[in-house]
């Protein structure tokens, strides 16, 4: 996906998130607001969102409805994938395009906990995981890091440092799992081999790399029976294996976007979090290159922005999520086919300069009044 494991470091390093986060009611009518600024027209502009379909995405959906006064057209699948194939009808749908694409996860306020939420429907409140999707997909791959934790041992003797790693973990035929870079954990020989210098019965012992022990640090070596690897095994000594399948939106498409990443995705302090700012990351270099090879949204202005939803558990009294919104990058193209790309930091700063006040929005209980009020229309059959 990214190439080399520095580069996917350095990618999910350069998306700050706390620093500019911004509440979705204060986030929605400075995207109306950019967008009119962009020379968008009140009243033909088509929102689109490609949101998860949990019920947490709600609040984001109604004031994209309140401040655009359209309900968005639906280009989102399980997960904050974006349909793509849904291009086309969107571009139909409307003059001037805005599509908002997230990936979203939960956040506890009263514990500090991402990745669950606390659902209001459910018959005792409870927490469970959000987004699921993402959490679902993350259970094999963290159960894998949870064994490979637990069952490499370090150990010294005699001032020399040891490495046992179990059977299971040296199987590299495997067709999937968890798989270890050997040469920088253990020493090996000149083809690059590592040499094992006592099998036991299910594990076997080798002399640890100088490269581990350099990462370590201060890292206090215990004697026989030493202590696991735990926390300690960096995402830059493993890669993971699995068998996904390749169908283009299907149901495997997240762990796809997050396979190559998946190490620092596991070994993060909140999993669903990192996993969720990653696949926003994939999504949008994915999606809008699709968007520039569309021929329905040639000579039409289109704004394109990406990021995160981070659905914060309803409190007592409160109906909906406090929902904030971490912006990532956006694309903006003219009628003339004039396009460019904004980076996080360019995109906040223009959504910062846009007014929080929007002259246009909707007031959505006199619209449904309205509608209530007026004359039935009865179908011919």
């Amino acid at each position: 996906m990214y190439g080399t494991t520095g580069l996917i470091s350095n990618l999910l390093g350069a998306y700050h998130m706390s620093d500019v986060a911004i509440r979705y009611s204060l986030f929605m009518p400075r995207v109306y607001n950019l967008a009119k600024s962009l020379g968008f027209e009140r009243g033909k502009i088509m929102p689109s969102r490609a949101f998860c379909s949990d019920e947490s995405q709600g609040y984001p959906i109604i004031l994209i409805a309140k401040h655009f006064g359209s309900f968005p057209f639906n280009h989102g699948l399980v997960g904050g994938i974006v349909a793509t194939d849904r291009h086309a009808p969107h571009a139909h749908h409307g003059k001037d395009l805005v599509i908002i694409q997230a990936s979203h996860v939960g956040y506890d306020p009263r514990n500090g906990h991402f990745g669950v939420y606390r659902r209001l429907q459910t018959e005792d409140t409870s927490e469970t995981s959000n987004c699921g999707k993402i959490c679902g997909a993350l259970d094999w791959y963290l159960r894998e890091y949870a064994f490979a934790k637990e069952n490499i041992y370090l150990y010294q003797q005699d001032g020399l440092y040891k490495v046992v790693i179990d059977n299971l973990l040296l199987h590299a035929e495997r067709e999937q799992g968890l798989m270890l870079k050997l040469d920088k954990i253990v020493q090996v020989d000149s083809d690059g081999n590592p040499v094992p210098e006592l099998s036991k019965s299910t594990a076997k012992v080798f002399s640890a790399s100088p490269a581990l022990v350099a990462s370590l640090g201060d890292f206090e070596w215990k004697s026989v029976p030493g202590e696991s690897i735990g926390h300690h095994l960096h995402p830059d000594l493993f890669f993971f294996k699995r068998d996904i399948s390749q169908h283009h939106e299907g149901r495997d498409h997240l762990e796809k976007n997050l396979i190559d990443v998946m190490p620092y995705v596991v070994a993060s302090e909140w999993p669903a979090l990192t996993a969720a700012q990653a696949n926003t990351q994939v999504e949008f270099d994915r999606a809008f290159r699709t968007i520039i090879q569309e021929p329905t949204y040639r000579n039409k202005k289109v704004l394109f922005i990406s990021g995160l939803n981070v659905d914060i558990s309803p409190q007592e009294g409160q109906v909906f999520p406090l929902t904030k919104f971490i912006p990532w990058a956006a694309y903006v193209q003219d009628e003339h086919g004039n396009h460019q790309t904004w980076e996080q930091a360019e995109l906040y700063e223009k959504l910062q300069a846009q007014s929080t006040e929007n002259p246009d929005q909707i007031n959505l209980e006199t619209a449904i009044e309205i509608m209530e009020s007026a004359e039935e229309i009865r179908l011919p059959f």
